[in-house]
């Protein structure tokens, strides 16, 4: 399993144990979620990582980009950001967010700061992050892994009633995430879907079903009348080792993935030429990942800091378009 996808390792026997006769209906959100400060949560004994204690810094490899830098507070704080989705206008970014690395993930279930939050640019500042809340109150969940087009959002969840981590989506209603409902046994069961990026009626994703070249793939099914398409291995993409955490651009010509450089995850991007897509070009190495892009081109990504092979942090990185 990738370093960046640290709270997805144990839910599968945790999610098991919970599972009970699944409803796929979504619930309300309702006025009893709790009040929470994801700062508070966080340990007194965990240090805040930066580039100045920074062991494996992120390595750029483009001249197109300036050289990344972490995001500011209220963003970036002694817990770990991770798994980020910036809008294309560039001004709201979503990402997940766990207290302590330390902690197994039962433990993270539980204390109601683990999952996704959302920030908000004004005036070249970041707002303080709110919960997004995708669960019932009173309801268990472990969500992660947005990906938002328009008014329609996808994400992975360990959650009640169900075994394992499933993709679920849900619809903006009123600017409210409601609505959520489990993407299906099709995307599921058949195609094996992973991490998902929707593009147009394209979801893009990752996976290690048959049929690929090795480890993790990149493959896109389409949807067309609420189907989806037999799926379609990127074969220009991939390699023989992982290639996932799949972002196409808003104007569909770049698709930026995740693959293991010298041992750590990397950012590559490949161009879209004659309807074809160009052989990957190394943009970010050394425990940098899962990246996104808004319109103006500026690439945001998550970057682990590790101390004698342990991660101990994760912050949340963007490296300018020039």
């Amino acid at each position: 399993m990738p370093a960046n996808r640290q709270w997805l390792i144990i839910v599968v026997v945790f999610a098991t144990l919970l599972a009970v006769p699944a409803c796929t209906e979504s619930g309300s959100p309702a006025a009893t979620y709790p009040a929470v400060d994801r700062e508070e949560a966080i340990p007194n004994d965990i240090q805040k990582q930066g580039p100045e204690t920074d062991l494996h810094p992120p390595i750029l490899h483009s001249t197109a980009y300036e050289k990344p830098v972490p995001l500011p507070h209220p963003v970036n704080t002694a817990g770990a950001e991770d798994s980020p989705f910036i809008l294309p206008d560039g001004d709201t970014l979503y990402f997940f967010f766990t207290p302590d690395v330390r902690l197994e993930a039962e433990e993270q279930l539980q204390d109601d700061v683990t999952g996704i939050w959302v920030t908000r640019k004004a005036k070249d500042a970041w707002s303080e992050p709110e919960r997004v809340w995708l669960q019932e109150p009173g309801k268990l969940a472990l969500d992660g892994a947005v990906s938002i087009q328009d008014d329609e959002m996808w994400f992975t969840s360990a959650r009640e009633g169900y075994s394992g981590v499933n993709l679920f989506m849900a619809e903006r209603v009123e600017g409210k995430w409601a609505n959520w409902q489990y993407g299906g046994d099709r995307l599921m069961e058949e195609i094996q879907a992973g991490e998902v990026h929707l593009h147009g009626d394209r979801l893009y994703f990752h996976s290690d079903r048959a049929g690929g070249k090795g480890d993790l793939d990149i493959w896109v099914t389409t949807r067309s009348a609420g189907a989806w398409s037999d799926p379609i291995n990127v074969e220009a993409v991939n390699s023989s080792g992982m290639d996932a955490y799949p972002f196409v651009s808003a104007d569909g010509r770049e698709l930026w993935f995740t693959r293991r450089v010298n041992g750590t995850p990397g950012i590559f991007r490949s161009l879209k030429k004659d309807g074809t897509w160009s052989p990957p070009e190394l943009i970010v190495s050394q425990f940098a990942g899962e990246p996104t892009l808004d319109s103006a081109g500026n690439l945001y990504f998550v970057h682990h800091f590790f101390e004698n092979g342990v991660m101990v942090e994760a912050d949340l990185y963007v490296a300018y378009k020039r």
